[in-house]
């Protein structure tokens, strides 16, 4: 039986010639290009028992190539699944209009982040106010840029707990099984408090215009804009309420570390086009198939490429690292839960797949920075 493999990211990118990309683009192509090959150097477990030797190629770790995040997903779900409250969690998806995607693009640090802020604010604000709960709730939101076609669709996940610490900070007050806010009034405070951060930013100079958005750069068209902006209605959609807590976790980890395409839904590749599976979610979530040109493909991934440094994964309220040991640890214990224990978790033993013997060692072969520069 002959198995076909199918093309992956590295495939297409090592057929791909660009130019014009970003520092932050031009490493993740780079990287991506070599990931897993002798480029990138090889480490090689010596078993000191029976002498045998296993060597691989090491991985980039780019956190946008497709076969370096499974292990960093892991990772990231083992840790959060100590911070869990026996509550119901929410998931709400938070997303701008399509006339700001130029202006995000051209500024894509600065209106990540007040993006990322304003969906976390106005949960956090919300909350609070006894109307809906009079309580300090958490969240952890994530940010993604993409649709399922590789088009530029920003927009914040988040994750919410059922309940949050009392407004007096004495006992722990559970939401109702739906969700505790109304979408209604969570899309106008969202509106409200992106586009007040983004006047700030455009009063202080902080942004930038270029090509078609340089017209925003007059102080009357880019008010025109906002105004604009205030008369539509923002989405905020709501899902249903997971079935336990440590299956909000696992679903998380799917969103965190998922890169805007991964090499499963890569069908096809023969040099010049791309053939990738998508799902049409205007269309009944019907399962499709596009084709692009290679370049095209590689240009609208590349899109999705964050920002050197730019932190996609942040935590509000009673899950920010300042209030894990105070408020959160008070909220275990006011529902009844553990202690929270943040120890280190234990490396994994690494033994002999010959022998079993755990007397292994590693030895590290250097990078290649010839083979590098001529990938």
């Amino acid at each position: 039986m002959v198995v076909v493999r199918l093309p992956e990211l590295q495939d297409i990118f090592k057929h791909i010639k660009l130019k014009s990309l970003s520092p932050a683009q031009a490493k993740a192509f780079h990287m991506i290009r070599l990931c897993r090959t002798s480029a990138l150097g090889s480490h090689a477990q010596v078993c000191k028992e029976c002498g045998s030797m296993d060597v691989s190629f090491n991985s980039c770790r780019n956190r946008n190539c497709p076969k370096c995040q499974h292990s960093a997903q892991e990772e990231w779900v083992e840790a959060q699944m100590s911070k869990l409250l026996p509550v119901g969690y929410f998931h709400t998806v938070f997303t701008i209009p399509q006339e700001l995607n130029t202006l995000v693009l051209q500024n894509q640090k600065l209106l990540y982040s007040l993006l990322i802020q304003s969906a976390g604010h106005t949960l956090m604000e919300l909350a609070k106010d006894p109307k809906f709960l009079g309580a300090t709730i958490g969240a952890t939101t994530v940010l993604h840029t993409w649709g399922q076609n590789l088009s530029f669709h920003p927009h914040v996940h988040c994750i919410v707990p059922g309940g949050g610490l009392s407004n007096d900070g004495l006992s722990f007050v559970r939401s109702r099984k739906k969700f505790f806010i109304p979408v209604k009034v969570i899309s106008k405070k969202f509106r409200g408090k992106f586009l007040d951060l983004l006047k700030q930013a455009y009063n202080k100079g902080e942004i930038a215009f270029f090509n078609e958005a340089t017209k925003l750069a007059l102080r009357s068209n880019f008010l025109s804009l906002v105004d604009t902006m205030y008369n539509k209605n923002w989405v905020v959609f709501c899902k249903k309420p997971f079935k336990s807590p440590g299956h909000v976790v696992r679903y998380l980890g799917r969103y965190t570390h998922r890169v805007a395409i991964s090499n499963s839904r890569i069908l096809a590749f023969d040099g010049q086009s791309v053939s990738f599976a998508w799902r049409d979610y205007k269309d009944n979530n019907k399962s499709k198939v596009m084709t692009l040109d290679a370049s095209e493909f590689t240009r609208r991934f590349l899109m999705h490429v964050l920002p050197n440094r730019f932190v996609k994964i942040r935590h509000y309220g009673i899950l920010c690292s300042r209030n894990i040991r105070s408020k959160l640890f008070k909220c275990m214990k006011l529902t009844g839960n553990k202690p929270l224990h943040l120890n280190i978790k234990q490396k994994e033993v690494k033994v002999c797949r010959s022998c079993g013997s755990p007397d292994v060692i590693t030895i590290l072969v250097p990078y290649s920075f010839a083979t590098a520069s001529s990938a």
